[in-house]
């Protein structure tokens, strides 16, 4: 990410802060370089497990649509899709946990290396999110191991 981009990014994150300056002073002062932002306003994360976050992922970068912003944990046991809010709330999974309303992520500055929580894809500053219904289908094609989710709105 450039100079440009990681500002475009670093607002629109801010955005679903309650107090978006205090959210860019401890980005900016943390040795960590990380904050907590809350889901449910802007966005939900829907939190696969390792294999089958960077399985999903992989699929869904083959989509001509680029997915929304994921995260993943320090050792890459975790991935979190960020989803449209009121997502999790609705999400039936095995496996899959949903963060929403009420609870709190742990969100690395964009464009800056931490030792913990880093970004797979950063936001990109405009609202992208991952649609739903194409990360169910990624995820099952995915746990099948097969190439890609079906494009003619069948299956998953």
């Amino acid at each position: 990410m450039q100079g440009s981009e990681i500002k475009t990014a670093v607002e629109w994150l801010v955005s679903a802060a309650p107090d978006p300056d205090a959210c860019r002073w401890e980005w900016e002062r943390h040795p960590l370089g990380v904050a907590l932002l809350p889901a449910g306003r802007r966005w939900d994360v829907l939190i696969l497990p390792g294999g089958l976050g960077a399985a999903t992922l992989e699929v869904l970068r083959r989509l001509p649509a680029p997915p929304g912003p994921v995260l993943a944990d320090f050792g890459g046991s975790r991935v979190g899709f960020f989803v449209p809010a009121g997502t999790a709330a609705r999400w039936l999974a095995t496996g899959v946990r949903g963060a929403g309303r009420g609870t709190w992520i742990v969100v690395p500055y964009p464009g800056r290396a931490t030792g913990g929580v880093r970004w797979l894809v950063p936001p990109d500053g405009r609202g992208t999110l991952t649609d739903p219904v194409l990360l169910e289908r990624a995820m099952h094609a995915a746990a099948a191991g097969v190439p890609g989710p079906a494009r003619n709105g069948s299956g998953a």
